[in-house]
């Protein structure tokens, strides 16, 4: 069966449904779908970022263009 018609078919059983169990189990499916990148990441990784965080809201940064222009002559 093509993709579209499946996808089709089943929006207009869930647009049919009334049962409130169907649309739970539905959702978990979803949301066990959805992945946030911040989970894969190592405890190392997520320090590392958190500090780098930090140091850009306390000004502790360089702008692309000027280290560019640093090290361009």
């Amino acid at each position: 069966m093509n993709i579209q018609l499946e996808k089709i078919e089943l929006i207009k059983l869930l647009a049919d449904t009334e049962n409130p169990a169907i649309l739970k189990s539905i959702r978990k499916i979803f949301k066990k779908e959805e992945k946030d990148w911040w989970d894969d990441l190592t405890e190392e990784q997520k320090a590392e970022i958190e500090v780098s965080e930090r140091e850009i809201e306390n000004g502790e940064f360089y702008l692309f263009e000027d280290v560019m222009a640093k090290y361009k002559k």
